[in-house]
């Protein structure tokens, strides 16, 4: 059995099992096989020892549908075909970052914020180890319906990233995510996308040439066993593990309702570093951006690739420069000389005397202050005074 070991089958099986009888994340599963392994856990679900009312109703809806230990079999088989692999907490490759969903508490009594324990296994399709790829990873995620501009940051963040060897993380769908993973495929670098359905079903279809690219030299992941459907909660299911995964998540491009809002909540609430691209006040796609950043006072602006490695790296390792405008010479002068270069005026000449009292200084010192400014090319003498050069007058009056 593709990624097993001796004496781990019957675990990994039940994982599997457990998961297709309640959909991962689910407290009350993930508090059970805690308490007394996956194997006894799914024993005790089947025998009908289900505490949870809810969980009871869904077990009972799946159990008609056939035997968990049968369907478990049959998609390990499958992704052995597909050249797949499951991934469970026991393996060496099992990305740890994950395991601090156990406690994770969210606002909110609905379904989705409750159930947002860690995985009980993972699907993987690709050669390269899960811990490896999460290791120094950043997610990069946004709006499906993105504009020219969240697609060109989008291109430029993640290009950056898998140059600096992160590997980037994305969902897989249209806009944003597709624009970071194929960035990351450009640079010729790591990728890994988190699926809400089976990692051998390409959703959208629109992407499945971009998905098989991935699979070859990156990562396909997902929760659902291989045959599993996008259903329309799982992808906020998924979005957990994407925020738990990786260092960081960027959020490029967002609605004010969207998933790539939620996966940054998610983010802010387990203590990862949350970033937010700012857009126009005017777009529709930066409406989820600028909200997140007034509710969240742990979420920081980034508007290149320097200052998210300055956000996720370890300290000292990327100092982002302060972006300040071009140099001009003007702005290594020492005060006097900056002062008598201010005194002279924009058109005609200027004697030493009159320099002097524009200035504010004696006229020895404005002098000398000229001799300077004239060797470095910002005051030219002529017979009737001094002048400032053409350099002098296209350069800034003052501070910019």
């Amino acid at each position: 059995m593709s990624g097993s070991r001796p004496g781990d089958d019957a675990d990994r099986m039940a994982r599997v099992a457990l998961t297709w009888l309640a959909e991962p994340g689910n407290r009350a599963v993930w508090q059970l096989v805690q308490a007394g392994g996956a194997e006894a856990t799914l024993d005790r679900l089947l025998g009908g020892d289900i505490p949870e009312p809810t969980l009871r109703a869904a077990v009972i809806s799946r159990t008609t549908a056939g035997d968990p230990r049968r369907l478990a079999e049959a998609a390990l088989h499958r992704a052995e075909r597909l050249g797949a692999r499951v991934v469970v907490p026991a393996d060496p490759e099992w990305p740890t970052g994950v395991d601090s969903l156990s406690t994770l508490e969210l606002e909110g009594g609905d379904r989705i914020n409750r159930n947002v324990r860690p995985p009980l296994c993972l699907w993987v399709r690709g050669g390269r180890r899960l811990d490896e790829a999460f290791a120094r990873s950043v997610a990069v995620v946004g709006a499906r319906a993105a504009t020219n501009y969240g697609v060109h940051v989008t291109n430029e963040l993640a290009y950056g990233l898998a140059e600096h060897g992160w590997t980037v993380v994305s969902g897989g769908a249209f806009g944003i995510d597709a624009a970071a993973h194929r960035a990351a495929l450009t640079a010729g670098e790591l990728t890994v996308a988190v699926l809400a359905c089976g990692v051998d079903r390409p959703y959208p279809v629109g992407n499945s040439a971009m998905f098989e690219q991935i699979a070859e030299s990156g990562l396909l992941m997902s929760e659902w066993p291989p045959g599993s459907d996008p259903l329309r909660h799982r992808f906020l299911i998924r979005n957990r593990v994407i925020a738990a995964a990786t260092a960081g998540t960027v959020i490029v491009e967002a609605a004010a309702r969207s998933g790539a809002v939620q996966t940054l909540s998610r983010t802010v609430a387990l203590g990862r570093r949350a970033m937010v691209v700012p857009g126009p006040v005017t777009s529709a796609m930066s409406v989820g951006c600028h909200e997140l950043l007034r509710r969240h006072p742990e979420t920081v602006v980034v508007t290149g690739t320097a200052q998210v490695l300055e956000e996720v790296g370890t300290i000292g390792e990327y100092l982002a420069e302060i972006p300040r405008g071009r140099d001009h010479v003007r702005d290594d002068l020492d005060e006097d000389s900056a002062l008598v270069l201010e005194a002279i005026p924009r058109r005609g000449t200027v004697g030493p005397e009159e320099l002097a009292a524009r200035a504010g200084l004696g006229v020895r010192t404005v002098l000398r202050r000229l001799s300077l400014l004239e060797m470095a090319g910002l005051v030219v003498r002529r017979s009737d005074g001094v002048a400032l050069a053409r350099s002098a007058r296209r350069a800034p009056p003052g501070p910019v």
